[in-house]
């Protein structure tokens, strides 16, 4: 099967196109599945200038299952969220979780603690913030909640190598244990970002993770770029990293 789950639109507020342009693409593209997954409000923090906000959610999830309906004879389509783990708001994740029509979520591994901690995405030599991006990650893998890690490795550590491999050693055992898939991301492999990072992937290899593929599109334009998806799955079968086409789901 040809999937893709994880997909963004113009609520995340950095996305561009309609939901239905996703979709549109999707199915020229030849995908079998597709889910959206944008990135998810939290009712703690309404300035963050990623996410869609509650207020939004509402139609969001309502736009993907008119779009699921629509489309039924030519793909099949899953509601999704990309997710952080905030331990502290974890009650009301789940409380969301059980009460609206969501398929799946992805961790996207972002912030340290909530929106207003430290962006993992930004360069460091400190070991205690790869300690804390482990540990999230960590955390997160053992809830059971999420389908697969999204760009595991978002953390551009300058230390020490050896030290960024006994940490990523850790998080890719984790991941091994609970069976949850790492995405080798396509938008970081397209636009020449500092990830996917191929020092991790040697390490997630030799630990015998599952790998899945993302496209992470923020535009319909991402999911036609088959020569990427192509040499992202050529590079992982050069490691020799079973990729699944499956995640599992909530309900």
């Amino acid at each position: 099967m040809k999937v893709n789950y994880h997909m963004h639109t113009m609520r995340c507020h950095h996305a561009w196109g309609k939901d239905e342009d996703y979709v549109q693409s999707a199915i020229k593209a030849g995908f079998d599945e597709i889910g959206f997954s944008d990135h998810s409000c939290w009712i703690h923090d309404e300035g963050c200038h990623m996410r869609m906000r509650v207020d939004e959610l509402e139609e969001y999830l309502a736009s993907v299952l008119t779009l699921k309906e629509k489309y039924r004879d030519k793909i099949s389509i899953r509601v999704g969220l990309e997710c952080e783990f905030y331990a502290e708001y974890l009650p009301w994740l789940k409380a969301l979780l059980a009460s609206q029509p969501i398929d799946y979520i992805l961790l996207g591994n972002h912030f340290y603690k909530n929106d207003r901690g430290f962006y993992f995405g930004h360069a460091t030599d400190e070991k205690w913030k790869l300690e804390a991006y482990v540990k999230q990650g960590i955390q997160a893998m053992e809830t059971g909640l999420y389908a697969y890690y999204a760009h595991p490795d978002l953390i551009p550590f300058t230390g020490d190598e050896a030290y960024y491999e006994k940490m990523m050693t850790q998080m890719c055992e984790k991941a091994k244990e609970t069976k949850t898939p790492l995405e080798f991301n396509l938008l970081g492999y397209v636009d020449g970002r500092h990830y996917p990072y191929p020092p991790f992937w040697q390490i997630a290899s030799r630990v015998g993770c599952q790998a899945i593929i993302g496209v992470d599109a923020h535009d319909p334009a991402a999911l036609l770029n088959e020569k990427a998806m192509q040499e992202g799955r050529a590079y992982l079968k050069s490691l020799g990293m079973e990729i699944v086409d499956h995640i599992r789901f909530l309900k």
